[in-house]
C-alpha cells in the first residue's frame, strides 16, 4: 500500500493517491487534475478508482474530470443521490484494489451523506491500516456540523456517533488521512500536522474528549467561524456534477478598449488579483480586490457574486491563467478575459484610475494622536479581534462589509486594518464600490503594528500554522 498526499494551500484541502503495484485510487480530488495524472505516470500506475467521501462544501471536486481522463469508476455516498454516473456505496460495502480491501463506513455529521473508507492492506495484515475520513475527523479537531440550516444539532449528534461508535473503534495504529488541515473553515481548530493516527487523536484531540453528547453538540453549534458564501453552493454542484474543465474556455487577452467594452455588459465584474501595493497605486474604479498572495480561492468564493462574468486584472498573463484555476476551484467558471498589458496599458489609454492610499502604522499612530475624526475599521474575524486590537477600532469582518457598510459614517475617512493588509485591501475595495470616498489601507496591518513596538505581539500572528482567513 502506497499513499501520497496532495495539499492545496488556502483551501487547506488534502487529496490522496492510494496505490498498489499497478493500480491506484484518487480520494477527494481537486478540480485541476493534472497533478494526479502526473503522479500516477511517475509511479507507473493506472488510476482505476475515484473515491468521494462526501459532497464537498468548500471546493468543486474533480471527480468528473478525472473519470473522463482515465475511465476510472467514481465511488460516492449512496445517500448523496448524485446525478452523475457512479458506484453508490454505503456502510458495510467493500471492494478491492489489488491487495487492499476497502470497507465503507457511514460517517454522517459534517454532512448528511458522509462516508469514510477503511483500508486493509492484506499483503501485510488483516487489521485496518488507514482510514480516509474526509471531514469527519481532523488532526486536532472534528468536522463542523452547522453548514445545513435547521439540522445542525441533529448532524452534531450523528457526528458524535460516527466518531465514538465507528472511527474511534479502529485500531490505535490506524493512519488517519483527513480531507482538510489547518487553515480550512470546515472545522474550527485543526492542527498543523496533516495526518495522524486513531490512537493519537483519541489521546490529544480536544473535541474527542467531550464524551457527553449534549456538551459535544453545544460545542459544535455555538461560536463557529462564519461560513463563506460558496459553502452553500458547492455541495449541490458536486452532487449534480460540475462542468468539465476542458470545456471551459480560458480567459481571453483583451486590450484596454475591448476590456472597457466588456465591462459594460450585464452581470460583469472586474476582479483585480494584483498585490495590495499595486492595487493601491492604481486600479479600475469599482474593482473587487483579492490579492493573489492571500487566501484567494476562499475569498473569491466568499465575496464574488456567483452569476457574474469576471474580467481579471493581473500582473501577467500567467497570473491571470493561474487565477482562473483558483476561481474554478470554488465554482467561478466564468473568467471571461484579462487586461492585456495590465493596468499600465489601461492608464496609457487615458482611462479612469482609482487609488487606495496606503498608510504605515506610524502614520496611523500619528493620525490617532492628532485627531479622532476618522474611523479605524478592523476587518478581522471577531475571534481575532477579541484576542487583541487597537483601542477605538470598530470590528466588521471584511466579507460582511457588503451589507454592513452603512454602519460607517461615510463623511469620515475610514482606515481599514487586518493582520497583514490583504483582507483590509479587499474590504476597502468593497467600501469604495459602495460609495465611500475617504478610504485608506493600513499597510502591514496588526502584524506591522506589533512589529513596530506599538502593542504586544498579535496572538493570531504567533500561531504560525493556524487558520489564515
Amino acid at each position: 500500500m502506497f499513499v501520497q498526499q496532495f495539499f492545496v494551500k488556502g483551501l487547506a484541502h488534502s487529496s490522496y493517491l492510494l496505490g498498489g503495484a499497478s493500480a491506484c485510487a484518487i480520494i477527494d480530488p481537486r478540480r485541476d487534475i493534472g497533478i494526479y495524472l502526473q503522479a500516477a505516470r511517475d509511479m507507473g500506475m493506472n488510476i482505476t478508482h475515484i473515491l468521494e467521501t462526501h459532497l464537498h462544501a468548500d471546493f468543486i471536486s474533480g471527480h468528473l474530470d478525472l473519470a473522463a481522463a482515465t475511465g476510472a469508476v467514481i465511488y460516492a455516498p449512496r445517500a448523496g443521490t448524485c446525478a452523475f454516473k457512479h458506484m453508490a456505496v454505503a456502510g458495510g460495502d467493500t471492494f478491492a484494489l489489488e491487495d487492499m480491501t476497502i470497507r465503507v463506513l457511514d460517517t454522517p455529521g459534517h454532512t448528511p451523506e458522509h462516508v469514510s473508507y477503511v483500508v486493509v492492506d492484506r499483503s501485510r495484515g488483516s487489521e485496518p491500516a488507514a482510514v480516509f475520513c474526509g471531514d469527519t475527523l481532523f488532526v486536532g479537531d472534528v468536522g463542523r456540523p452547522d453548514l445545513f440550516p435547521g439540522i445542525a444539532e441533529s448532524l452534531a449528534s450523528k457526528l458524535h456517533d460516527s466518531l465514538h461508535g465507528k472511527l474511534l473503534t479502529l485500531p490505535p495504529f490506524c493512519e488517519v488521512y483527513p480531507a482538510h488541515g489547518a487553515g480550512s473553515l470546515c472545522g474550527r481548530a485543526m492542527g498543523a500536522m496533516r495526518t495522524s493516527t486513531i490512537g493519537y487523536e483519541k489521546k490529544y484531540n480536544a473535541a474527542l474528549k467531550i464524551k457527553d453528547r449534549k456538551k459535544f453538540i453545544a460545542s459544535l453549534t455555538t461560536g463557529m467561524p462564519a461560513a463563506p458564501d460558496h459553502f452553500s453552493r458547492c455541495s449541490a454542484i458536486n452532487g449534480k456534477g460540475p462542468a468539465l474543465v476542458e470545456k471551459l474556455p480560458p480567459p481571453a487577452a483583451l486590450g484596454p478598449a475591448r476590456f472597457k467594452k466588456a465591462m459594460a455588459q450585464k452581470k460583469t465584474a472586474v476582479l483585480d488579483c494584483r498585490s495590495t501595493a499595486a492595487f493601491g497605486g492604481g486600479h479600475i474604479p469599482g474593482s473587487y480586490h483579492i490579492d493573489f498572495g492571500s487566501n484567494f480561492s476562499t475569498f473569491a468564493g466568499w465575496i464574488l457574486p456567483p452569476d457574474m462574468r469576471l474580467l481579471l486584472v493581473a500582473e501577467s498573463a500567467q497570473q491571470a491563467a493561474e487565477a482562473a484555476v483558483l476561481l474554478r476551484r470554488v465554482g467561478h467558471d466564468r473568467a471571461a478575459g484579462f487586461l492585456d498589458g495590465g493596468i499600465y496599458e489601461w492608464a496609457k489609454a487615458g482611462l479612469p484610475l482609482g487609488t487606495l492610499p496606503q498608510v504605515s502604522v506610524h502614520q496611523l499612530r500619528d493620525r490617532m494622536k492628532e485627531s479622532g475624526r476618522f474611523t479605524l475599521l478592523d476587518v478581522r474575524t471577531p475571534r481575532e479581534f477579541e484576542s487583541g486590537h487597537i483601542d477605538g477600532a470598530v470590528n466588521i469582518p471584511a466579507p460582511e462589509l457588503r451589507s454592513r457598510f452603512n454602519e460607517l459614517n461615510a463623511d469620515l475617512p475610514v482606515a481599514v486594518i487586518c493582520n497583514t493588509g490583504h483582507r483590509s485591501s479587499m474590504g476597502a475595495s468593497l467600501l469604495k464600490q459602495r460609495g465611500l470616498k475617504y478610504v485608506l489601507n493600513v499597510a502591514g496591518g496588526t502584524t506591522a503594528w506589533a512589529g513596530a513596538g506599538l502593542s504586544g505581539p498579535c496572538a493570531a500572528c504567533e500561531q504560525v500554522h493556524g487558520p489564515r482567513v
